[in-house]
């Protein structure tokens, strides 16, 4: 099974999402066939009353496995049901630049 499959799964047993969206963008930070840089867009009912902070760390938490065994960089943009509802339209969910990792330029 492949890492985004496993995060699908982990994501999905611990945290009963309603939309989960995962994307691979390792292409565009450690090259082709990567497994290290992904994008989720989790909504659940189970973030209501938890903070930004909070939401975050419990993805993390599911995911701390996949963080200890190569996954280096994990863009998420957790939400409640209703917090999508008011942002679907205009949610604007890009990645930041990745600073580390095989991108690092050598020492001169």
């Amino acid at each position: 099974m492949n890492r985004e499959a496993r995060i699908f799964e982990s994501l999905t047993s611990a945290l009963s999402p309603s939309i989960l969206e995962i994307e691979n963008e390792s292409h565009m930070h450690s090259g082709p066939g990567s497994e290290t840089h992904y994008k989720v867009l989790i909504v659940s009912s189970l973030f209501e009353g938890k903070s930004r902070i909070d939401r975050q760390r419990s993805v993390n938490d599911v995911l701390k496995t996949e963080f200890n065994n190569g996954l280096h960089a994990l863009t998420q943009k957790a939400l409640t049901p209703a917090e999508f509802d008011l942002q679907k339209d205009a949610l604007n969910f890009i990645s930041p630049e990745c600073r580390g990792g095989s991108k690092r330029l050598p020492k001169q």
